[in-house]
């Protein structure tokens, strides 16, 4: 039958039901609608309805499960994106340290090369000067020996400078002491020409001396002889 009709009767309706004493731990289960007395009920819809119910909770269950799901894919692909653009940023670090890296190695080299063609050109020139002067020296002697076959004065003054030079040893000297040398050098030529001048001034007034003492001597025998005349 799709309806029951129910009637109350009237010995039950002053009767209270009994309580029943329910065990710990004890669930009873969903209790029937109370139907009210007196009235038509329609299962099939109570049916339908429940149905409906479960179905729209289903629904809410599906939707939020998907939604949470949704929501734990959106954040994995995050991390994802995150870790990704991490490791580009690292390699990108990597590779701007590894071209730092290549640019002082370049650099250090170009600089040790630089040094070491400063110290070639620096020892090529050291060993230039030492047989300059040592060639300068060599002439010198040469030049020395050739001019001693007439004695003169000159010459006795040159072998006199002569025997004050001494011999030049540089081949063992350093840089230092090549500049220690060649300012003793120096200071040697200067005091030379300092006595090169005073012999020069010397003979200039002596010169002068002896230009000044003729001619008063003559202007003095030109008078002795105009006082003869006029004693005539």
């Amino acid at each position: 039958m799709d309806s029951i009709f129910l009637q109350s009767q009237s010995h039950n309706s002053g009767m209270k039901e009994p309580h029943v004493a329910l065990e710990p731990g004890f669930v009873p289960g969903l209790a029937p609608p109370k139907i009210p007395d007196g009235e038509i009920v329609d299962f099939d819809d109570i049916h339908r309805k429940r149905m409906e119910k479960d179905l729209i909770e289903l629904q809410s269950l599906i939707e939020s499960h998907f939604e949470k799901r949704k929501k734990e894919e959106e954040e994995l692909i995050s991390l994802t994106d995150r870790i990704e653009k991490r490791r580009s940023e690292r390699a990108e670090q990597m590779k701007i340290r590894a071209e730092s890296e290549r640019k002082r190695q370049n650099k250090q080299a170009e600089e040790k090369a630089r040094k070491e063609e400063e110290e070639a050109k620096k020892k090529a020139n050291d060993d230039a000067r030492k047989k300059m002067i040592l060639s300068n020296l060599t002439f010198t002697g040469y030049k020395t020996q050739g001019e001693t076959k007439k004695p003169t004065e000159r010459e006795k003054k040159k072998k006199i400078l002569n025997d004050r030079r001494k011999e030049l040893n540089v081949e063992h000297m350093k840089e230092d002491q090549l500049r220690e040398k060649a300012k003793e050098l120096w200071d040697w030529i200067r005091q030379l020409e300092a006595e090169k001048y005073e012999l020069q001034s010397k003979q200039t007034k002596q010169k002068y001396e002896d230009k000044s003492v003729l001619t008063n001597f003559i202007l003095s025998s030109k008078g002795r002889r105009s006082k003869r005349g006029l004693r005539k």
